[in-house]
């Protein structure tokens, strides 16, 4: 156990003992979702009578804290300037509401924030981790992917830190350059023992993150830092959970599946309504969701309908996780496949600061790439 690990269970032996006490919360990206605010909702979307407010995902991922720290005596925040609301307010309020026991400030160390937070869940503590930016969650690499990770298999299920949350901003801004724009879900794919999840909007970012606080597995839950303000939804004000692991089909069609997860889900419905208006084509579009585990079930139902597939994403192409996806289709689906499956993705090169938004995906590569399977195949 590392010196980090051992801290937080200490300091979360301390603190649960004073809260019981106390006891007796990208330029593209953004005109794509104001265009496409239909499909932020959920098909699924509770439609009884409760109270329901106008958020930013941001605001969705602030009432989502709030509730945990409600429900939850146990729950704790904890990260980079997270006491004063953090760089992107995601926080604010929270400390005033709850005490510096519960959402407090960590030096600036990110293997000694996730360190703390292995120690913490171990303790019994829910804890939720704040890594100011995705590209900075690197440095605690072998915390996630060799500790947290293996936790519980290692232990032969003695112990485990299934309580821990790993929130981080991550995508494409439009100005954030080589250290502020990177998506990095692919680097912990590999981590058998992680849940990996990037919502579209602020119905989605609610749910999915008190579903991962909830969940008993250690989970990163990826925000898509170009959609906290622009994006905005109608959402319940209650407690609400949304499964993980489960993709949703956003727009149903016939010809060709685009497959995306984040702020690409808004780009590619851009997308499909160029390919049916200039191609005479029907797009169906799924929202992947969960990255790990992901839904095989849905996407092969989905491609052995179509028989063409584009995967967008703003990862890299190499080695994204869209290529995990290509492969397990061209092995489950190939016999009612009528072309390669293709992919729109990041270049293989820094994101480039100047030119950042020439570097992702857009509606007009995912377009090119549709047209092209149709021309060629």
């Amino acid at each position: 156990m590392t010196k980090a690990m051992r801290l937080g269970v200490l300091l979360t032996r301390a603190c649960s003992q004073t809260s019981r006490s106390q006891c007796n919360s990208q330029q593209i990206i953004s005109r794509s979702f104001s265009k496409t605010i239909a499909i932020s909702s959920a098909q699924n979307q509770p439609r009884d009578e409760v109270a329901h407010e106008e958020m930013t995902l941001l605001g969705s991922i602030n009432n989502a804290l709030d509730l945990a720290l409600a429900r939850d005596q146990t729950a704790i925040v904890f990260g980079e300037d997270v006491a004063f609301g953090g760089v992107f307010r995601c926080t604010k309020g929270l400390r005033d509401k709850y005490g510096k026991d519960r959402v407090f400030n960590t030096p600036l160390t990110e293997q000694g924030i996730v360190g703390f937070g292995i120690g913490a869940a171990c303790a019994g503590s829910t804890a939720i981790a704040e890594i100011q930016f995705a590209d900075y969650i690197l440095p605690a690499f072998d915390q996630i992917v060799n500790e947290a990770a293996k936790y519980r298999y290692r232990s032969g299920g003695e112990y485990d830190c299934g309580g821990l949350t790993i929130r981080a901003p991550c995508g494409l801004v439009g100005h954030g350059g080589l250290y502020h724009s990177q998506s990095n879900e692919a680097f912990f794919s590999h981590a058998s023992g992680l849940k990996i999840v990037v919502p579209r909007g602020p119905y989605q970012a609610k749910g999915l993150l008190l579903s991962c606080i909830r969940d008993q597995n250690p989970c990163l839950f990826f925000e898509p830092k170009a959609l906290y303000r622009h994006a905005k939804d109608n959402i319940p004000v209650g407690y609400y959970e949304l499964p993980l692991s489960k993709a949703e089909v956003l727009q149903t069609g016939t010809d060709i599946t685009i497959i995306a997860w984040g702020g690409q889900v808004h780009v590619a419905a851009e997308s499909i309504n160029m390919v049916r208006e200039k191609l005479g084509k029907s797009c169906e579009l799924i929202d992947l969701q969960t990255i790990l585990p992901w839904d095989e079930e849905t996407v092969f139902r989905s491609v052995n309908k179509t028989g063409r597939v584009v995967i967008a994403h703003e990862a890299p192409k190499t080695s994204g996780f869209g290529a995990e996806i290509a492969s397990a289709i061209q092995e489950n689906c190939l016999y009612h496949l009528k072309a390669p499956v293709k992919r729109v993705a990041g270049y293989d090169i820094p994101v480039p600061h100047v030119f950042e938004k020439f570097y992702g995906p857009t509606k007009w590569k995912i377009l090119d790439e549709v047209e092209r399977i149709f021309e060629e195949y």
